[in-house]
């Protein structure tokens, strides 16, 4: 076949190819190869798909395989979340999960399916969605805007009102009351003392982001507090804090306005915040091009068109089915 026969498969036979590559993969029998070649044969879409898919297979067997893992986690979290009776159960069934997570990456590229949502969700009072800007007004008139797929918890008892980060980033304007308003985020907590902050999750911790008024940061329940003012950041993990630094709180928290804003950052930090603005799945596979620094405004509503933007300035590959996009 050559360029100009080639023909654009349907998602649906791409996901068939899918199916059918993943099934070769384990030890098909004599009458699944013989309905594979059928299958093959019966139109030329299908030898497209399937050649498509193979390449996909290649480029992304290694994160694939974590991203599988990482899902069986969840999975296995929802589980113990739904107050199973028997743990043996879910031991048993840890390897199954870690199986059919695999295959439904594979096959089901065209949803955007990711059950480490499941778990964060259980527990959320409120939720943002892949690509959503969402702003909520809590019971004491406070508003929290939450960046795109974000979650959080509230409780407003026991004389604090406590708001615990599950995933994502919040944008919090305090109204004051008397009591106390808390930000729990991993093992830290950022304690309001009349301001307007962020608060985001990062892979190993958090970061909090004045933008007006004061903040007081602890890194974990026996660690001293900081004390942050406008303009200032502070990231923490593992129960240690980083230094504090001066930053342009307005750059910093333009996703707002949807603007995602970089100066000297890391691709791999970039590909990160687009993910939470795509419906399905960014795998950045080269390390190099993970490290090399981006500086610029990006629109965060068209995680497309950035990393195409991207794509020109840095010169990677980048290849799409469905909804799975693999950099490399």
């Amino acid at each position: 076949m050559n360029q100009l026969d080639r023909v654009t498969p349907t998602p649906v036979q791409v996901q068939a190819a899918f199916a059918w590559l993943s099934l070769l993969h384990d030890q098909p029998s004599s009458g699944d190869q013989a309905t594979f070649s059928h299958w093959l044969q019966a139109d030329p879409a299908h030898a497209e798909a399937y050649a498509q898919a193979q390449v996909v297979w290649e480029l992304s067997e290694v994160p694939a395989r974590t991203l599988a893992n990482e899902d069986a986690f969840a999975l296995q979290g929802y589980l113990n979340a739904m107050n199973q009776s028997r743990r043996s159960s879910v031991r048993r069934w840890s390897g199954a999960l870690a199986m059919a997570a695999c295959l439904l990456l594979m096959i089901s590229l065209g949803s955007g399916w990711q059950p480490m949502r499941w778990v964060d969700d259980l527990g959320a009072d409120y939720v943002s969605a892949p690509g959503e800007i969402r702003t909520v007004t809590l019971a004491d008139q406070s508003q929290v805007t939450l960046d795109a797929d974000s979650a959080i918890a509230v409780d407003f008892s026991r004389g604090e009102r406590h708001v615990q980060l599950r995933r994502g980033a919040g944008f919090f304007s305090v109204t004051h009351t008397g009591e106390p308003f808390v930000v729990d985020a991993q093992k830290g907590q950022a304690r309001v003392l009349g301001t307007q902050f962020e608060v985001r999750l990062q892979p190993h911790g958090a970061q909090v982001t004045v933008l007006s008024g004061r903040v007081g940061v602890t890194a974990d329940k026996h660690a001293e507090q900081q004390i942050l003012t406008a303009g200032q950041q502070m990231a923490y993990g593992e129960g240690a804090a980083e230094k504090l630094q001066a930053v342009d709180s307005e750059a910093q928290l333009a996703w707002r306005q949807g603007w995602l804003n970089y100066y000297k950052a890391p691709l791999a930090e970039v590909v990160q915040d687009l993910r939470r603005y795509y419906p399905g799945r960014i795998v950045l596979l080269n390390d190099e091009l993970a490290a090399r620094r981006i500086s610029g405004s990006f629109p965060g509503k068209d995680p497309q068109a950035v990393l195409s933007s991207l794509q020109g300035v840095l010169g990677f590959e980048q290849h799409k089915v469905g909804q799975l996009i693999i950099l490399r």
